[in-house]
């Protein structure tokens, strides 16, 4: 039998995770059973959302057991199968292992068309975090042309698909990041109306305010904290509030006492939804179809930053939290056979 390796989860962390909460190692490759597929780890995911399944805490995601591998989306290539829905050669993605070779049932997959862009993509825009993006900015947040709408969290991969999308529905889109390459990015290159260093600012609610002097009529968040906070005074009658995420609480040892700010509420008659990608599960074909169109448009752009290594793997999940990324944050395990 051959070997390959896998990440387990050592410990769970207190605060920010460290390398030590995390566990490299080998194993013999399983056998496969009738209905499954042998997948070859080409890139691996990593996302901000997986910090809650680190936790001993029920949330919307299972947690992981100590001792046992983690679970990330993953583009693989097929080594076997004993599915007829799969071949040897085969690109797919699905939510497998943190692992260079994982097993699974053939219905777990999806399959992966290199025509739609660079498979990695299946990851990113063309996968969960386009897809999120997608719903969570036209169906929750459902910017219409004139719409001021803020995006936090903007130069991410949810965020800055999100962003785009509002621009294309006609809206004025201001996001806020948290570096000037980042800024300068949305600006520049992705067509955001303005952009705001939240790191470099003084008055984080005075810059918001300067950039959105007709106040804000949509919300995108995926961060929450002290940039929600100054969003929240400039919501316009009947805003939109699409919750996706936290990123600013995901380590925190203690949740915030509040909420404190929701009388705002009562005065604008704004609407807060959280979502989950899930939700919109058997639309995904939808979605996918009209980005991939965006694309090959040239009207939505994107960026991957690619960790090559499977060993450095724990080192770009905890890049996150330090922002190191532009985009879609991804490890590269291997090459694709061609």
């Amino acid at each position: 039998m051959a070997d390959t390796r896998q990440w387990r989860l050592a410990s769970r962390p207190t605060g920010t995770p460290t390398a030590e909460n995390f566990d490299l190692v080998t194993i013999e490759r399983p056998d496969l059973g009738p209905g499954e597929v042998l997948v070859r780890t080409l890139y691996q995911s990593v996302d901000p959302y997986m910090r809650g399944r680190m936790r001993d805490a029920e949330s919307y995601a299972e947690p992981w057991d100590v001792g046992e591998p983690m679970q990330a989306g993953v583009v693989g290539e097929v080594l076997e199968s004993e599915a007829d829905a799969f071949e040897a050669g085969d690109v797919v993605t699905g939510n497998l292992l943190w692992a260079e070779h994982a097993v699974a049932d053939a219905d777990e997959l999806r399959q992966v068309n290199p025509d739609l862009g660079p498979v990695s993509t299946a990851l990113g825009v063309l996968g969960m975090p386009g897809v999120t993006a997608y719903f969570g900015m036209l169906e929750v947040a459902d910017p219409g042309p004139g719409d001021t709408v803020v995006v936090s969290g903007a130069a991410g991969a949810v965020g800055s698909v999100a962003g785009q999308l509002a621009r294309l529905s006609g809206a004025r889109v201001v996001g806020t990041a948290g570096s000037d390459e980042k800024t300068d990015w949305l600006s520049d290159e992705l067509g955001f109306d303005a952009a705001i260093n939240y790191k470099e600012t003084e008055d984080l609610a005075g810059a918001i305010a300067e950039a959105c002097p007709d106040g804000i009529d949509a919300y995108f968040d995926n961060v929450g904290g002290p940039i929600t906070d100054a969003v929240w005074p400039l919501l316009n009658v009947r805003a939109r509030v699409a919750v996706c995420g936290q990123i600013s609480q995901y380590n925190a040892t203690e949740q915030p006492t509040g909420p404190r700010k929701l009388g705002k509420l009562i005065q604008s008659r704004a609407r807060v939804e959280g979502f989950l990608v899930g939700d919109y599960e058997g639309r995904w074909g939808e979605a996918l179809e009209r980005l991939s169109g965006f694309i090959h448009e040239d009207e939505l752009q994107y960026r991957e930053h690619v960790v090559e290594g499977f060993e450095d793997a724990p080192d770009a999940f905890l890049g996150l939290f330090e922002g190191e990324n532009i985009g879609k944050q991804l490890v590269q395990v291997a090459e694709r056979d061609v």
